[in-house]
């Protein structure tokens, strides 16, 4: 079974050039590989070895604006095996749009939002072709496919070769793959309000830049060390409302049946997973509200609590601890409405639900 997110680079990938006469253009290479079969039955060393020559991209400057400054951005996106065999992608218009705007964010050319869609189409169908993708398997619905497989697609972008201070004029994209399971290990759901600061106004918050990952990664690293699964943080100005969880959009359902999330700006990320939710929230009939949160409110009103995105799907939080206060969201157990809507997410993501509102893209048109 595949695992939360392992370097496990698929053969086939994308690479994406702004040239210089303006226009993008891309190509579909192959990296070294066996068949799935043979490579199963390579030693660790061997298969160490070959990884090591697909996770190599020679052909992309080491030195430029990307890797010295940060100045680049990326995306998360899965396809999903379906009964019937074929692959399908979620929502992946939304994250093209998002990474484009994220590129015209970094004073970047933004790679057109078809041109995205149809790179990570064709990633996951060569590699399906090649055999490297998960097959549906009937026992993912028994646990209504928290154990379920897919494929994790990462598109990211770079600069041309630079140093200095500067923004990329000339960047290029790259669509690799890997096989995931499950995000989060089972067994602990706490999170911890850190005092770090994640985002700031006026800065990149909303854009999904390397950089921003820096804070999120530090905080989550000292809250597993604390015993915790989750960072929470809060806004900078008040250092008291709700933003974001450490890589992922956070939910809280009130006890008056209200199920808020911290409206969107520029300290917080447009999650394509929250913009899910918050569309089969009011399918239920569910009132939703996109506004501020107070850490104070989500602790003594909040009847059930859950983080969001394309890794996690949807996770509940059992409690949150707040200095020396820890409040627990439905008596540590995952709430209705929180196992409703990742039902329901997981559902339509697999096949096994209808999809409504036109959000699964077939890799094989």
């Amino acid at each position: 079974m595949a695992k939360g997110f392992t370097l496990a680079v698929l053969p086939w990938v994308y690479i994406g050039k702004y040239n210089e006469d303006e226009h993008w253009t891309g190509e579909y290479v192959e990296k070294p590989h066996k068949s799935p079969e043979e490579e199963a039955a390579l030693s660790e060393e061997e298969r160490q070895k070959l990884q090591a020559q697909r996770n190599s991209f020679p052909e992309l400057p080491l030195v430029n604006y990307t890797t010295q400054y940060g100045m680049g951005c990326f995306e998360g996106m899965k396809a999903f095996p379906q009964k019937d065999g074929s692959l399908k992608l979620f929502r992946p218009d939304q994250n093209g749009e998002r990474m484009h705007n994220s590129m015209i964010g970094l004073k970047s050319p933004g790679f057109p939002v078809d041109m995205f869609v149809e790179a990570a189409k064709g990633v996951v169908r060569k590699n399906q072709e090649t055999g490297f993708y998960p097959k549906y398997d009937p026992a993912w619905e028994k646990d209504d496919f928290l154990s379920g497989e897919s494929i994790y697609i990462r598109p990211f972008s770079y600069s041309e070769p630079a140093i200095g201070l500067g923004v990329a004029k000339h960047p290029g994209v790259v669509f690799a793959s890997t096989m995931v399971g499950a995000y989060f290990k089972p067994g602990n759901n706490k999170a911890l309000v850190t005092d770090k600061i994640r985002a700031f106004k006026g800065g990149t918050g909303w854009i999904k830049c390397d950089a921003n990952y820096v804070v999120p990664i530090l905080a989550k690293k000292e809250a597993e060390a604390k015993g915790y699964m989750e960072a929470i943080f809060l806004d900078a100005e008040h250092r008291s409302y709700l933003e974001e969880g450490s890589s992922s959009n956070i939910f809280v359902l009130l006890k008056d049946g209200t199920l808020v999330t911290p409206e969107l700006g520029d300290t917080i990320l447009p999650g394509i997973t929250r913009k899910s939710i918050l569309q089969l929230a009011q399918d239920m009939g569910v009132k939703t509200e996109e506004r501020r949160i107070s850490i104070e409110e989500a602790m003594s009103e909040g009847q059930e609590c859950f983080v969001s995105g394309t890794a996690a799907g949807l996770s509940y939080i059992e409690s949150i601890t707040y200095g020396e206060k820890t409040s627990v969201f439905n008596k540590g157990k995952m709430g209705e409405l929180s196992k409703q809507l990742l039902n329901t997410l997981k559902g339509i993501q697999y096949g096994k639900l209808e999809d409504k509102h036109g959000w699964m893209y077939p890799v094989v048109d």
